[in-house]
């Protein structure tokens, strides 16, 4: 069975992208009876750069806006790397993007063990098992230690606090576990559907201190893996170069093989993606001990 991937164009430099943005949701036939349970999760990394580092306020507004029209409960959160929710939404502008919606933007917390295949546990928010389902919206990025992400990466979010920080710490040096811990993650929660933001990704290196790259791209699926397949292509990327990638191969996910997607609106070749810089080689995933505290420091003083 075919995975569709749903790609836009969108307006440079980002402008109002409601219009897009419904025209994605209805592709998606994303309509959760009302009254459902949604969490929209974002991507809130850090107040550093947060203007380019995090998920534009304007689509996550304009995804808002389209999902309280059906009459769904929506909760905006994420858990980030660094400092709270609320600290990173501040700096990016969305807290004032989403503010007119009667929506706030706060921490995924209650954490829950997910017992992992190749042992131990890590703390998987209650404030997205506990939802009907769930609509990411990832902003596309060079990153240092995964050379790039988007849907799949955006998911361990769901992972409660330092929590993050502390799996970086303990398998970061240790193979492709730290691919698995976060594919695990993804396979863990509800129904996932995904609206990325390419408008303007992040590349040359990421997540947080890259440059600008004006790609023009929404683009949707109900499947993450699928989706980020297809942007992997764009790209002109391999499994070999992407770790994510290549463990959702080694899983046998469907969304993984090309062969098995569809491209119902635009093709991936009407966006030029040619000077696109990802970083190589890649940095250590683990993190170092200081990196932990100064971490775990600025979310417990963030309000």
């Amino acid at each position: 069975m075919p995975e569709s991937v749903f790609l836009l164009r969108a307006p440079l430099p980002p402008g109002s992208p409601d219009e897009t943005a419904r025209r994605l949701l209805e592709a998606l036939s994303f309509r959760p009876a009302p009254g459902s349970r949604v969490l929209l999760k974002p991507n809130l990394v850090a107040p550093r750069n947060a203007r380019l580092s995090c998920t534009s306020p304007a689509v996550v507004r304009a995804v808002c806006a389209a999902l309280l029209d059906l009459g769904l409960t929506i909760t905006l959160a994420d858990s980030p790397a660094f400092g709270s929710a609320a600290q990173v939404a501040r700096a990016a502008g969305l807290d004032e993007a989403v503010r007119p919606l009667g929506l706030a933007v706060r921490s995924l917390r209650r954490p829950e063990p997910l017992r992992l295949s190749f042992g131990g546990s890590i703390g998987l928010s209650r404030d997205a098992l506990e939802q009907d389902a769930i609509l990411n919206l990832p902003r596309l990025k060079a990153h240092a230690q995964m050379r790039v992400t988007a849907s799949v990466k955006n998911l361990f979010g769901c992972v409660t606090g330092c929590r993050k920080a502390l799996a970086h710490a303990r398998i970061g040096d240790t193979g492709d576990l730290f691919a698995r811990l976060i594919a695990e993650v993804m396979l863990a929660l509800p129904p996932v559907a995904t609206i990325l933001d390419a408008v303007v990704p992040m590349h040359r290196t990421g997540p947080i201190k890259g440059d600008p790259f004006p790609l023009g791209l929404l683009a949707a699926s109900a499947d993450p893996v699928a989706l980020d397949t297809a942007v992997y292509g764009l790209l002109g990327l391999s499994p070999e170069r992407v770790p994510l990638w290549a463990e959702c191969r080694r899983r046998g996910l469907p969304g993984a093989d090309p062969a098995h997607i569809v491209f119902p609106l635009e093709q991936p070749d009407a966006f030029d993606s040619s000077g696109f810089l990802l970083p190589d080689p890649l940095e250590p995933i683990e993190f170092k001990p200081l990196r932990l505290i100064r971490g775990r420091l600025k979310s417990l003083l963030g309000r």
